[in-house]
């Protein structure tokens, strides 16, 4: 049985090598598998292409939305923040990438023989990258896991294991990325190919900072961890940040047009020769297998907000142009309309959250329709439907001959230099040691690039509505500019989890929109003050999150019943 599991790996692996020109000159697949793969590197890049592949890759990398935090919302509330889920009794952990890369790691070493490092490091160096981003969805998903470096069939004792500590897979994640760095080239390449050890160093970066935050702030919970050091963490995450800032490899992308860089950061149609995009996914209809993909209709589908809008919470982070908040600031317009709302705004706000005087479509013969045609639809049909308001254009070309029902080739960011320098700045405030040098290499580049002034530690403009009252100015500061920079890319839960802050933002609160009067279609609650309130009457006591509970997912009952040394995560 195990043999034909092994044939059906592989097989799949074959599969998605794009047409290799060996790929006929393979030996049989009724022969042992594992005796007769991995004899060439090119045998290697085959197998790891798999992790590659659309299937498994966007598992690993945050980017695309925010629908599971405070920054967006769609027709019904998140499961998660509502606190409506219930313990899972079957399915498993997701340990079958675990026992796919193993597989490679098990195998690799007879390339040896016949081969230099040098003719296969850079698979190598994949397959520890490879291995880290698998266990660290897994650390974000259940905390304590398992570690398993070797293949595991059905007699395997280790299967009996129980979990290990979450400090100590942050660990083992942190080596297998040292791992990758030593191996990965250090090429800048298109960015759409293969990985490189600056990305190795981001995701390090991005871990550590993950589990130093989480060690910090879940001290004395249900989900601490026995003789915490966060620190150690923040210093790692800040080397491995320094390490690509100072390597010169990538830079913030800009035009020197403030009003319009960010949002055509995020509308380009390909990242090859772009600075900042660090890895990204490119998608042509001309290719089958690698990188083709026939489910990709990005620009299409934000054509208008179907169920899915900005928060008012997160339209409210958006800075004034003289860097202070919108809290008593002269400058801000008020909430009457979202017209009023942008103006003297952060150009974040207004290359985010689409407004009316925008352009919305530019037709194939030139014709021009703006955002007011979409506003004006709003809640007229399903497609048009807003809870909140704030249609999201983040990510948006408005040219419609790119515009393709499920056969788009818009390409996918999935790292960018701009998380980097964000981890930096954080990491560094967290250890206490941020120096103005430190923001003036992290976040004045992404406050530059929009022609806002740049964060003056000196000299920090208090706001009543901080979200964490408790904390430093500074690092509410730097969070304030994670949530913005980092709007709608899939960041803000984890960011959540790690801070343990969804007693301030999630438990008994409601995503807010703009104000109802300003359209004349509303299907939807409005709270006292006159704004959006959405799920008003889903939820009216706000999101029943649970503290003791929801930051992790529940272990398969099923799971529990097969090893009697599995636990149960805290609170199910």
């Amino acid at each position: 049985m195990k043999k034909y599991c092994i044939i059906i790996i592989i097989l799949l692996a074959l599969f998605n090598s794009a047409c290799d020109k060996d790929f006929l000159d393979r030996r049989p697949l009724d022969a042992t598998t594992s005796d007769v793969f991995f004899e060439t590197p090119d045998q290697m890049r085959v197998y790891i292409n798999t992790f590659y592949n659309s299937a498994n890759f966007p598992k690993y990398a945050n980017h695309g939305s925010d629908y599971d935090s405070d920054n967006q919302v769609t027709g019904t509330p998140n499961q998660r923040l509502q606190g409506t889920r219930t313990v899972a009794t079957s399915g498993s952990i997701g340990f079958g990438d675990v026992r796919r890369i193993n597989f490679f790691f098990d195998n690799y070493r007879r390339v040896e023989e016949n081969h230099e490092l040098e003719e296969y490091q850079q698979y190598l160096g994949e397959a520890y990258f490879f291995r880290a981003l698998v266990y660290f969805k897994l650390l974000q998903s259940y905390g304590d896991i398992q570690i398993v470096t070797k293949e595991l069939t059905v007699d395997s004792p280790e299967l009996y294991n129980p979990r290990d500590p979450r400090n100590a897979v942050a660990d083992f994640i942190i080596g297998q990325l040292d791992s990758a760095a030593m191996y990965l080239t250090a090429e800048k390449t298109s960015g759409a190919g293969r990985i490189n050890r600056w990305i190795a160093l981001l995701i390090q970066s991005r871990v550590a900072l993950y589990e130093g935050s989480w060690e910090k702030y879940h001290d004395g919970t249900p989900f601490g961890v026995d003789n915490p050091d966060p620190d150690k963490y923040f210093t790692k995450a800040a080397e491995a940040a320094e390490e690509v800032i100072d390597g010169g490899v990538y830079s913030v992308y800009s035009t020197s047009n403030p009003e319009s860089d960010y949002k055509d950061l995020f509308a380009q149609l390909d990242f090859a020769t772009n600075s900042e995009v660090m890895f990204w996914r490119k998608y042509d209809n001309n290719l089958t297998g690698g990188d083709g993909d026939f489910t990709n209709d990005r620009f299409f589908r934000m054509e208008t907000p179907t169920n899915k809008t900005i928060t008012k919470e997160l339209a409210d982070a958006y800075l004034c142009t003289d860097g202070s908040p919108i809290s008593g600031n002269a400058l801000f317009g008020g909430h009457n309309t979202l017209a009023s709302e942008t103006e003297n705004r952060d150009p974040r706000f207004y290359q985010t959250i689409a407004t009316p005087d925008q352009v919305w479509k530019i037709h194939d013969n030139g014709d021009t329709e703006y955002w007011s045609g979409a506003y004006d639809r709003l809640n007229s049909s399903a497609d048009y439907n807003a809870p909140s308001g704030y249609i999201i254009q983040k990510g948006y070309n408005p040219n419609l001959v790119y515009h393709v029902q499920q056969y788009e080739e818009s390409p996918g960011m999935i790292y960018r230099y701009a998380e980097v320098l964000l981890n930096y700045a954080e990491a560094k405030a967290e250890l206490g040691k941020l120096t103005q040098d430190d923001i003036d290499k992290s976040i004045k580049p992404l406050r530059e690039r929009v022609g806002m002034p740049n964060l003056v530690l000196a000299d920090i403009a208090t706001d009543p509505n901080w979200e964490f009252p408790d904390l430093s100015p500074v690092i509410n500061e730097i969070r304030r500019e994670r949530r913005v920079e980092l709007a709608a890319e899939g960041f803000r839960w984890d960011d959540i989890a790690r801070w343990a802050a969804a007693d301030e933002l999630i438990v008994g609160e409601r995503p807010k929109g703009f104000m109802a009067a300003q359209i004349s279609k509303n299907p939807y609650p409005v709270d006292e003050d006159g704004f959006l309130d959405p799920y008003q009457n889903a939820m009216p006591s706000g999101y029943g999150f649970k503290l003791d509970r929801d930051y992790l997912n529940s272990i398969p009952e099923s799971e529990i019943v097969l090893n009697d040394n599995l636990t149960q995560n805290p609170g199910w």
